[in-house]
C-alpha cells in the first residue's frame, strides 16, 4: 500500500482512537468513519511499520448502525473533532462499551468472565448528543479564520458552525469574524450563565455581540476587554464554584454530577471517615465527600496546577476540615505530604492516568477503598493491572458518554483491598 491509494476492505472491529479495524493482505488498516461489518473503499492516509491508517470514503455495504453525519465537516478530510457523528446514538455507547471491554483484557489483564460480572456499559447523559459542549476552543488559520483542526494534524478547517457546542457558544460572532493576532479563541458557555470569549495566546477577553444563554440567571455576565483575569460560574454537588475560565472544568453541564453521584454512591462515605482527593482541581469531589464524612473528618485534596490550588482554596474556604496541598500527586505521596490513615481516595488523574508509583503509595496507605474518575480506558486499565498485581481488585466500573459524537469516555470504577 502506498498513501492516498485506495483499496477495498472489510471492516471488523471497533479500536480505540475512533477506528476501526480491517486488514488487507496480511497488514493491519485503522479505518476511520467506518462502522464493523461494513464494505468500503479506503484512502491510506498514514504508513507506519506494521499497520497503516485511512479513511473510509465510499460505502459499498452500510451497516445498519449507519446515519448520515448532521454536521456537514464531519467527513473525511474535514474536521477531526467528531469522531462518530456516522454511528446513531444507541450504537456509539454499544462501540466505547467494546472499547472499554477490549482495554480491560489486553492491558488490565482481566478475564472475559471478570469483565461480564461487572456489567460493563456505558450510559448516556440528559441532553442529547449535540449542544453538550460548553468549553470549545477554536484554532485559527493564516488567514484568521477560526475553525477547527483536521484529525492527526494542525491544519485548521475553518467552519460557520460547531453542532455538538453548547446553543450559547454556537451564538457567539466567533465564526463570523477574522481574529489577524490570535492563534486561538477560546469560548466557555458556564452551567452558572457566563459567557467568555478569550484570544490567544494573549489571554485578553473580548465583549461578545451575543445574548447570554436563556438558562443563565439574571445577574449572568458576559466578559468584557479590561476585565483581567476571568472567572466564571458553575452549579455542581450542591454548590456554587468559581474557576478560572481557562482552567479545568468538565465540558458536559451534566458531567459534574453525574460523576459526584457515581463517586459518592460507589465509596458509601461514613460520618467520620478520612479521604483524599487526588488531581483535585477545584475540590468539587472533596466537597462532595464533605458533606457525607462531616466537618470533623480530614479531607486533603492535591493538586499541582496553580489556578487548580487557588480555585480549589476559594471554593473549599467554608469547609474547615478541608487541607488543599500545591503538589504533584507523586510527589506529595512520596514525600509524605499526604500521610494516614485513610480511608477514602478520590482519584482523578489526566489522560495519562495514575501510573504504577501513585498506585503502588495508594496500596500501601491501605484505604478502605478507591474510586478512580479516568478519561482514558488504555490508561485506566494498566492501572487496573497495577491494582491487580498488589492483590485489589476492580469491584465495580461505570461507563458514561459525556463526549458524545467522539471517541472519548468516561470511567468510574472502584477498586477494594483483598481484605474486601
Amino acid at each position: 500500500m502506498e498513501e492516498a491509494e485506495r483499496v477495498e476492505l472489510t471492516v471488523d472491529a471497533v479500536a480505540p482512537g475512533g477506528h476501526c479495524v480491517a486488514r488487507v493482505d496480511g497488514q493491519v488498516v485503522f479505518v476511520r468513519h467506518a462502522l464493523p461489518g461494513e464494505r468500503v473503499v479506503a484512502e491510506v492516509t498514514e504508513l507506519h511499520r506494521g499497520f497503516a491508517r485511512a479513511d473510509a470514503v465510499e460505502i459499498r455495504t452500510a451497516s445498519p448502525d449507519r446515519v448520515t453525519p448532521p454536521c456537514p465537516y464531519a467527513r473525511p478530510g474535514g474536521c477531526g473533532g467528531c469522531d462518530l457523528q456516522h454511528v446513531t446514538p444507541a450504537a456509539q455507547l454499544d462501540w466505547k462499551t467494546a472499547v472499554v471491554r477490549e482495554q480491560l483484557t489486553r492491558l488490565g489483564g482481566l478475564t472475559d468472565a471478570e469483565i461480564d460480572g461487572l456489567r460493563v456499559t456505558v450510559r448516556a447523559l440528559p441532553g442529547g448528543p449535540l449542544g453538550w459542549r460548553s468549553r470549545v476552543r477554536y484554532a485559527v488559520d493564516a488567514a484568521g479564520r477560526a475553525g477547527l483542526l483536521k484529525h492527526r494534524s494542525h491544519e485548521v478547517v475553518p467552519i460557520d458552525r460547531c453542532l455538538i457546542a453548547h446553543p450559547a457558544i454556537q451564538a457567539l460572532p466567533v465564526l463570523g469574524q477574522r481574529w489577524p493576532t490570535a492563534e486561538a479563541v477560546a469560548t466557555v458557555a458556564s452551567t452558572g450563565g457566563d459567557v467568555v470569549v478569550t484570544t490567544l495566546p494573549d489571554g485578553v477577553s473580548t465583549r461578545p455581540d451575543a445574548p447570554v444563554h436563556p438558562a443563565a440567571p439574571p445577574d449572568a455576565r458576559v466578559s468584557a476587554a479590561g476585565d483581567g483575569p476571568v472567572a466564571v460560574r458553575e452549579t455542581a454537588a450542591g454548590r456554587d464554584w468559581t474557576v478560572p475560565a481557562g482552567g479545568f472544568w468538565q465540558v458536559h453541564p451534566a458531567a459534574a454530577d453525574t460523576l459526584v453521584d457515581a463517586v459518592l454512591d460507589l465509596l458509601a462515605p461514613q460520618p467520620g471517615e478520612s479521604a483524599w482527593d487526588l488531581y483535585g482541581g477545584a475540590g468539587l469531589f472533596a466537597a462532595a465527600l464533605a458533606d457525607r464524612v462531616g466537618p470533623q473528618a480530614r479531607i486533603t485534596v492535591v493538586e499541582s496546577a496553580a489556578e487548580g490550588v487557588a480555585a480549589a482554596r476559594r471554593n473549599l474556604a467554608d469547609l474547615s476540615g478541608v487541607e488543599v496541598v500545591a503538589a504533584r500527586v507523586e510527589t506529595a505521596l512520596a514525600r509524605r505530604r499526604v500521610t494516614g490513615p485513610v480511608d477514602l481516595v478520590v482519584l482523578d488523574p489526566p489522560r495519562t492516568g495514575a501510573g504504577a508509583a501513585v498506585v503502588r503509595h495508594l496500596v500501601a496507605a491501605t484505604p478502605r477503598a478507591v474510586a478512580y474518575v479516568a478519561c482514558d480506558p488504555a490508561a485506566f486499565a494498566r492501572d487496573v493491572h497495577t491494582f491487580g498485581q498488589a492483590g485489589w481488585r476492580l469491584a465495580a466500573l461505570r461507563g458514561y458518554d459525556l463526549f458524545p459524537m467522539t471517541r472519548h469516555v468516561e470511567l468510574v470504577g472502584l477498586f477494594l483491598p483483598p481484605a474486601r
